[in-house]
């Protein structure tokens, strides 16, 4: 652990600070800045299975469980000063009994001079009891800024007598962003094992460690995908717009060294069927990076404050991943109600603010993806400005672009022949989305398998345009409030206008 981080540590300890909750997973570095902050203190260690153990050699020195534990050992902080280590007992911080005998304690410390007890509490999940909420610290340890990577890596290499370019050392190094120090050394090893070097191609093995951590947390989903900027058919402006930062995803050491600021992300907004889905899986594409999916939904807990532990966790994961890119789909309905009293909403509302929180502070390496389709219903602190690089507005396809997606769509099929007339079918598809067009050839494409044709014609495709209901006749009104909400608003086209 960084020296000033165990400073922190010790400040806490001589500030009498009752209880310190530290949330990590690796109990030994703990244990190591304990020991080394403890001096002359007396050192006592609780384990779920074992009981009272002995804290340097972890050896059971008394089975029982923890309320005894903590009977036996309360009165030590009289005679002299004494750290009580408790390990994994979130469980047990529901208990009557165990949250008396915690207070007991910690008022000794706070209010009694002869008396110096300090309490640990280690433990991956953060659960905090209400009657403890003003006397327990929640100690967060830092993950390991670019410098400190740097010097593992370094390390490692120096240790391993291995041979690497500074630039490779500098763009892994960014790639390890998010990662614990023991996770790092993880990797840097088995990237080792597997080749007896370290390069370049690293990072790939980088990710795919990465992934188990969102696989394992169910926290997020992570998203495959094989659709790329080619299959946008149209949204010129923001498809030129990512195509810009893509350069700085493709360059990001060279880019942080030359001052340019990470791209924070962007907001889609428009009609559904249109290209905002796609849009958020070919950034990813465009970006060489993974794709995240966050779904707000699957955050709500059942207890109070699980639900902000949740996101806190997700949030904090998406860092660990990064860079990458975070897709909040449907963004309006993932905060439905934010700002509207009434105990289901006071959550959506805390989780809300907590994103927009860390949307401001972020300094790492996700790129954020939000989609709506309902602008009047997303919060209007979302569309300040700031929060996101660029808003896009997709509007139905114009002519030109409704071209190209049947072009696309029919080549994807190897369906493509230059008998077809793709620009008379411009005219009959006013009003489609980009949704209704792909429908069109897929219906046609199975029209013809059936009748056992090879080649499917330009009437083909007409026939299918005719049977086809379009999102316009089904959500006409709809789509009208949606035009007349972004009209007065500074959100920028995602198609070029010049376009017919």
């Amino acid at each position: 652990m960084r020296k000033d981080t165990v400073n922190l540590l010790a400040s806490y300890v001589d500030a009498l600070r009752p209880i310190i909750y530290i949330n990590h997973f690796d109990f030994k570095v703990i244990d190591n800045s304990i020991e080394y902050i403890a001096a002359n203190a007396k050192c006592i260690e609780f384990n779920n299975a074992l009981g009272l153990i002995d804290f340097k050699t972890k050896s059971p020195m008394l089975r029982c469980d923890l309320e005894h534990f903590l009977e036996l050992t309360m009165d030590d902080g009289f005679e002299q000063e004494t750290f009580i280590i408790l390990k994994d007992i979130h469980r047990e911080l529901n208990s009557p009994k165990i949250i008396a005998l915690l207070k007991r304690i910690a008022d000794n410390n706070l209010y009694n001079d002869e008396y110096n007890t300090t309490i640990f509490i280690l433990s991956e999940t953060i659960v905090i009891p209400a009657e403890l909420e003003n006397i327990i610290t929640v100690y967060d340890i830092p993950l390991p800024n670019i410098s400190e990577i740097l010097d593992i890596i370094n390390d490692f290499i120096n240790d391993m007598k291995i041979d690497v370019e500074e630039d490779i050392i500098n763009d892994i190094a960014l790639s390890f962003k998010g990662l614990k120090e023991f996770q790092i050394k993880q990797i840097l090893n088995l990237a080792y094992q597997n080749g007896g070097r370290i390069n370049k191609e690293d990072k790939t093995l980088i990710l795919r460690e990465k992934e188990q951590f969102i696989k394992k947390s169910g926290m997020l989903e992570i998203v495959t995908f094989k659709e790329t900027i080619d299959d946008i058919g149209g949204l010129e402006n923001l498809k030129d717009w990512l195509m810009r930062r893509s350069k700085v995803f493709d360059n990001l050491d060279k880019a942080i060294k030359f001052g340019v600021d990470v791209p924070k992300g962007i907001m889609i907004i428009g009609m559904p069927g249109c290209g905002k889905s796609l849009t958020a899986k070919a950034t990813a594409s465009l970006f060489k990076i993974p794709l995240l999916r966050l779904d707000v939904g699957r955050l709500l807990g059942k207890y109070i404050g699980e639900s902000e532990e949740n996101m806190r966790k997700a949030l904090k994961l998406s860092e660990a991943i990064s860079p990458c890119v975070l897709w909040i789909d449907e963004i309006e309905k993932a905060f439905a109600g934010v700002g509207v009293e009434g105990s289901g909403n006071d959550v959506t509302t805390r989780l809300f603010g907590q994103f927009l929180t860390w949307m401001q502070e972020k300094e790492n390496t996700v790129f954020i993806v939000a989609t709506a389709n309902d602008i009047s219903k997303i919060p209007p602190e979302f569309l300040r400005k700031g929060r996101f690089d660029e808003l896009f507005f997709v509007n139905l396809p114009n002519g030109e672009e409704r071209r190209k997606i049947l072009d696309i769509h029919l080549r994807k099929r190897n369906k493509y022949n230059r008998e077809l007339d793709l620009i008379s079918l411009i005219k009959v598809t006013e009003g489609f989305n980009g949704a209704d067009l792909e429908a069109v050839v897929k219906d046609t494409i199975e029209c013809a398998f059936i009748d056992e044709r090879n080649i499917i014609t330009t009437q083909d495709l007409l026939k299918s345009i005719n049977d086809t209901k379009s999102i316009s006749k089904i959500l006409g009104d709809k789509i009208k409030e949606i035009e007349n909400a972004i009209k007065n608003m500074d959100i920028k086209q995602a198609s070029n206008k010049d376009m017919c």
